[in-house]
């Protein structure tokens, strides 16, 4: 016997309940009246399966991670003529779609096979339900073009995800993600910056951009009302140079319990419709203690940057090169390693002779190999003055200093991580001339803004 619980507005709910008392294998335990009484009979697990109707006030994203937390799965109920609300429920990932006039034997049916589905810690995925959504969804894992269309001889090339991550201190993660992302589009591949640093984003202050505009806090509550797709996302990050889209952060630390994990997971799969490679600027933090602190489901201020370790495909960590930033490096990778996260690949930034003596490199990847068993690191120079330099025109390394040594050690971490990119010293002209921009000295960038501090909003 499959038990099932309703929550359905009152239009759809007597013809609904009439269907499930004639099926003989379907009993109905609770009709919920709102998404709190629904939460809190799933928690009890007094039943397999939930319908709900799109017009359900309260119904996100995150409600239905929750229910599937426990093992609940979900259907919806819509009616027939009711497009944009079988449209929105497709966004959120329910996959089953009932129908008022549905006659009991289908119904029971569809119950039955939704109860004994494998129970999963997250929201059945769109991707299964063929429709105009999970259409989108599907497109999402192969990078499509939003402008033309690729010739049918192109084979589809998997949409990469990497994430920047580092511990505190400054080691220069944001650095390195604004610069990993303008060398892949300075390379042809379209590229994608999301700031996900829900402790202290600046994505939006380096490039210059306005950061009171809507960005991934904007996508995650589009995301928890199932209305995010690929054009709605595009439209959200803004190309700053051709090829680079960016995604604000939140302008507002305290703004972090925007970012729920269910919908920056949707945010982060629809990301890979919008570019050829998608590169996440994360916060240093991967401590998960805060539900501790609560007896029932409740905001995560690291949910953003361990969701982006789980689902990513390459890992970037960003270490500092003087003792105390090595040590902290290595005490990270230890961190990380526990976590459900691809092998990293290890970055030393800041090297210079006068904190870590003479041949700086060598001696350090020396005590990394010695102390921390790392092998293969990868390192950046000491660039203060190219990157005052950006900093003051708002524009990334790739455009204001392309033949520095740090914007070629950058652009030789792209092409690791990307095989559509190559990593050539003399690729700084064709990097500066893509871009469209003189690149023969700081004076000649236009900046993008003046040294000035955005105006705090309440």
């Amino acid at each position: 016997m499959t038990s099932v619980l309703t929550a359905v507005t009152h239009r759809l709910e007597a013809e609904f309940v009439r269907v499930l008392e004639g099926a003989s294998d379907v009993t109905l335990v609770r009709r919920c009246a709102d998404v709190a009484e629904l939460l809190s009979a799933g928690a009890a697990g007094v039943a397999r399966v939930a319908v709900v109707s799109p017009d359900l006030r309260g119904l996100d994203r995150d409600a239905l991670r929750h229910l599937a937390g426990h093992g609940v799965r979900v259907a919806g109920l819509v009616a027939a003529d009711d497009e944009e609300g079988e449209r929105r429920l497709r966004q959120l990932g329910v996959a089953t779609i009932l129908r008022p006039d549905d006659d009991t034997a289908s119904v029971a049916r569809a119950l039955v096979a939704l109860a004994g589905a494998t129970t999963s810690g997250a929201p059945v995925d769109a991707a299964t339900a063929g429709g105009p959504a999970s259409r989108s969804a599907t497109d999402g894992g192969h990078g499509p073009d939003l402008d033309d269309e690729r010739s049918d001889e192109d084979p589809p090339v998997p949409t990469p995800l990497t994430v920047v991550w580092g511990p505190t201190g400054a080691p220069g993660r944001t650095t390195v993600a604004v610069t990993l992302a303008a060398q892949l589009a300075a390379a042809g591949v379209r590229a994608l910056l999301v700031d996900l640093d829900t402790w202290g984003a600046s994505v939006a202050q380096v490039l210059g951009l306005v950061d009171e505009a809507p960005g991934v806090a904007a996508a995650a509550r589009a995301s928890e009302q199932g209305s995010l797709d690929v054009p709605a996302l595009a439209r959200l990050a803004p190309e700053v140079v051709p090829g680079l889209r960016v995604l604000t952060g939140l302008p507002r630390a305290d703004r972090w319990p925007e970012l729920r994990a269910a919908a920056l997971e949707d945010v982060l799969r629809l990301a890979r419709g919008v570019a050829d490679h998608v590169v996440v600027d994360t916060g240093f933090a991967v401590e998960d203690d805060e539900e501790l602190s609560y007896d029932t489901a409740a905001p995560r201020r690291n949910a953003a940057t361990l969701t982006a370790l789980e689902v990513c495909d390459h890992l970037v960590v960003v270490g500092a090169a003087d003792p105390v930033g090595l040590q902290r490096l290595v005490r990270a990778v230890q961190d990380v390693a526990v976590l459900p996260s691809p092998a990293p690949t290890i970055v030393v930034t800041k090297v210079r002779a006068s904190v870590a003596g003479r041949r700086p490199e060598r001696a350090i990847a020396d005590v990394l190999r010695r102390f921390a068993g790392m092998d293969a690191v990868r390192f950046l120079p000491w660039s203060p003055d190219e990157c005052d330099a950006a900093l003051l025109a708002g524009r990334s390394l790739v455009e204001v200093a392309p033949r520095a040594d740090l914007t070629v050690g950058v652009g030789e971490l792209a092409a690791a991580l990307d095989p559509r990119v190559t990593a050539t010293p003399t690729g700084s002209r064709r990097t500066a001339s893509r871009l469209g921009r003189r690149a023969r000295g700081d004076d000649a960038v236009r900046p993008r803004h003046r040294l000035t501090l955005t105006r705090p909003t309440v």
